[in-house]
């Protein structure tokens, strides 16, 4: 559902009825008569439709959770808050930039318009920019020949599958973040889909090796054994770009989630 497009022709009929009222209708009408339920809930409803509008197309948006492959960092559940103007200004609906703010660094959260289905909105973290050598081998990542620091933090405990996951912590460019590794799990993709410049990866036994693409990132979810990512259905065209995520505002099961993540 394009919840953005909905908004948009809300904003548009109501706003249509309120000025052609106010500009035709209004100066016939009685002084003290009482308004046509319509133009009378339209003139209630623009400024609220206005307002939202406004700052969920460039301020910032709420998204939920529905996954765990950004456990441990985001939950099943969480409802997060997304800087939309972080990577730029766009234009609502048609999603095109027209002012240049800023590019996704190593170790954002970013909301991304799903490559294969963009109707889909995804989470994930971005491992590779563009231009960059991104091996992802026997569970350890490379970038640019340079093997990334990761440090084991005891395990973690997944209450939803009853089932403790060896936890590490991951620094990406400036950001430390939490990540979990199935040491069991194999580490080869067992299913690539078919997706544009695939060539740029070579994959094997041992894992993924890849090429981002000028204008690409290579995203990765948190729980490494338990995502789909890059590594399954390929690069994120920065067109695709929402916002990056920043807040946990809610958690309807867990309380102490909210004001978490950063």
């Amino acid at each position: 559902m394009n919840f953005a497009l909905i908004l948009f022709i809300a904003l548009v009929i109501t706003g249509t009825i309120w000025l052609f009222d106010h500009l035709f209708l209004a100066k016939a009408r009685a002084d003290q008569a009482k308004l046509p339920m319509l133009v009378d809930y339209s003139k209630s409803f623009f400024p609220v439709i206005l307002i939202v509008f406004v700052l969920r197309s460039f301020l910032v948006e709420p998204f939920k959770i529905p996954s765990g492959s950004m456990i441990p960092t985001l939950l099943v559940g969480d409802f997060i808050a997304v800087n939309k103007f972080t990577y730029g200004i766009r234009l609502p609906v048609v999603n095109k930039k027209i002012v240049e703010l800023g590019a996704p660094q190593r170790g954002d959260v970013v909301v991304f318009r799903y490559p294969p289905d963009p109707s889909l909105d995804y989470i994930k973290r971005v491992v590779g920019l563009p231009g960059d050598k991104v091996v992802y081998k026997n569970k350890r990542l490379t970038i640019n020949g340079k093997p990334i620091v990761m440090k084991r933090e005891g395990d973690y405990f997944d209450a939803e599958r009853l089932f403790y996951t060896p936890h590490y912590v991951e620094k990406l460019g400036e950001v430390d973040h939490k990540l979990l590794i199935e040491e069991d799990a194999p580490p080869f993709v067992s299913h690539v889909m078919p997706f544009p410049q695939r060539d740029n990866c070579q994959y094997s036994a041992e894992g993924v090796a890849c090429d981002v693409p000028v204008g690409h990132y290579f995203v990765m979810g948190d729980n490494r054994d338990n995502s789909q990512d890059s590594r399954v259905w390929g690069f994120v065209p920065d067109e695709n770009l929402v916002g990056r995520a920043f807040f946990v505002w809610f958690n309807f099961g867990d309380l102490k989630r909210i004001g978490g993540f950063q």
